[in-house]
């Protein structure tokens, strides 16, 4: 028997071990222990069991190597392979499953979705998303070039570091999905606000007391609304008179003055008239606490109600309402005060712009023109030093000092006699001593006048003498420096000495 030969030795194919393929399965025969007979009997009893079973399953059809009757077609084939006898068909078809293999092997685990592979018959087939990779090459595959995939630009050529997108590119808004167990169909329509907590009494004093400090120093109270605003005062608004007004009591005049119109124009925006008259009521019911730190407290605040009553901010009847039922001796002189200024109107109904005085930066140059001018007028009058440098300090425009010593320079060019001359120079001594007035303002005063002397010369025709001889003796006195006195203009003199006369001397009564 053929087989009986082959299992003995005769026939080996392959060395030690030799395959038979058959239906699904696949047999390896081997060599087990020394006794041939024992084995020979074992393998061919196995062989034929094969044979056998493969004659019974031929028409289930697997997709090992070899599919269809070309596998299952008998004995024969089954003999030929172990024999050896391969046909030229088989190695053709065992060549390309071999390669299709190596193919599927060659895709990456990124690239399993997406790689061609070779069916059976030698055709290009898509392979779906569902192909199965080996874990093991997943493992070791690192390398995001390694020359697989379709060598296409990722995210379409957008995206990626550093980029936004491919241009024009919009997203949706996202959505929120109604099957999610956080959804709230009152948070899509909702809109989200600022909420500014409510100051308390003490926070709303260390808030606003920088506010109203700083529009001492520029005078604008639209910044100061805005920044009111911005705050949630709530109830406590009414408090803000007062805090302005204490405020102003321990500053200058200007400030008051400011105190006022800030009041004006806070009305009606940010506060009501209610505010106004509860603000002076808690300002009478503290003027005995504020007269330890302002003496003149109760006069101050009889000015304020005064000039609130003046600008409209304040009813006339609020006045009459104490009348008869004020103990307090400071809240009464307030009261008296208010009413003996608003006596001096038409019916109160006139506006009592100058309560505080006409000084200040704020006012106009033509209205501190003539301040000064009045000044200067009841000094030469009274001839009280004191008193004109006081007026002087209460104008608060130590930047517009110059105008004073442009002005008694001025007085003295035009007067006739020497009393001006004198008084002028006792006045800006005393200034220069005192530091009312600083080296710059005397030294613009003085250009001014270096500037003008032409035009005054033409009025005045001693003026330049009259000049030069009041700038030297004010250099005597202290008053001016070297400087200034060298930049003093003298009128040109008529030559004594005639140029083509060789030098001789002119007659006197040229």
């Amino acid at each position: 028997m053929d087989l009986a030969k082959f299992v003995k030795g005769e026939g080996q194919v392959g060395g030690e071990e030799t395959q038979a393929r058959a239906g699904t399965g696949r047999g390896r025969l081997q060599r087990r222990g020394p006794n041939p007979e024992h084995t020979s009997i074992s393998l061919t009893m196995e062989i034929e069991n094969q044979i056998t079973n493969n004659s019974i399953e031929a028409d289930n059809l697997s997709d090992s190597l070899f599919s269809g009757d070309d596998e299952h077609a008998g004995v024969e084939e089954l003999k030929n392979e172990i024999n050896g006898t391969w046909p030229v068909s088989s190695l053709t078809e065992a060549q390309l499953h071999a390669k299709a293999k190596r193919r599927l092997r060659k895709n990456s685990s990124r690239d399993s979705g997406r790689g061609d592979s070779v069916s059976d018959n030698g055709d290009v087939v898509r392979l779906g998303a569902g192909t199965p990779t080996s874990p093991k090459q997943k493992l070791f595959d690192r390398k995001s070039r390694s020359g697989k995939g379709r060598g296409l630009p990722k995210k379409g050529g957008a995206g990626g570091k550093g980029v936004w997108g491919t241009p024009g590119q919009v997203y949706d808004v996202e959505e929120v999905d109604i099957k999610d167990p956080n959804y709230d169909e009152d948070q899509e329509t909702c809109v989200y606000e600022t909420t500014v907590l409510p100051l308390d009494e003490k926070a709303f004093e260390k808030t606003v007391t920088p506010i109203v400090q700083e529009y001492f120093e520029h005078g604008d109270s639209n910044e100061v609304a805005e920044m009111l605003k911005d705050l949630n005062i709530g109830e406590i608004k009414c408090g803000l008179p007062m805090l302005a007004v204490s405020l102003a009591l321990e500053g200058k005049a200007s400030h008051r003055e400011m105190t006022s119109k800030l009041l004006s124009d806070l009305c009606g925006t940010v506060l009501s008239p209610q505010d106004v008259e509860t603000s002076f009521d808690k300002l009478l019911q503290e003027l005995p606490e504020l007269v330890l730190d302002t003496p003149t407290a109760p006069k101050f605040v009889g000015q304020f109600i005064a000039r609130a009553v003046g600008d409209g901010i304040l009813s006339r009847d609020y006045i009459d309402s104490y009348k008869g039922t004020v103990d307090c001796v400071h809240a009464r002189a307030a009261l008296d005060r208010a009413t003996v200024l608003l006596s001096l109107t038409i019916g109160g109904k006139k506006r009592i712009d100058h309560v505080w005085g006409s000084g200040g930066g704020q006012q106009p140059v033509k209205n501190l023109v003539k301040e000064i001018d009045m000044l200067l007028k009841e000094y030469l009058l009274s001839g009280d030093v004191t008193e004109a440098e006081r007026c002087l300090q209460e104008l608060e425009v130590p930047h517009f000092h110059h105008e004073l010593v442009y002005e008694a320079v001025v007085m003295v060019l035009e007067a006739s006699g020497d009393t001006t001359y004198k008084m002028m120079l006792k006045l800006l001594e005393s200034l220069w001593k005192s530091a009312v007035i600083t080296l710059d303002q005397m030294k613009r005063g003085y250009d001014r006048v270096y500037r003008e002397i032409p035009d005054i010369n033409l009025d005045v025709p001693h003026a330049y003498s009259v000049l030069e001889r009041f700038v030297d003796d004010c250099f005597q006195a202290g008053i001016v420096n070297k400087q200034i006195r060298d930049f003093c203009p003298s009128r040109g003199r008529k030559r004594f000495v005639s140029e083509g006369d060789g030098g001789r001397l002119k007659p006197e009564s040229y």
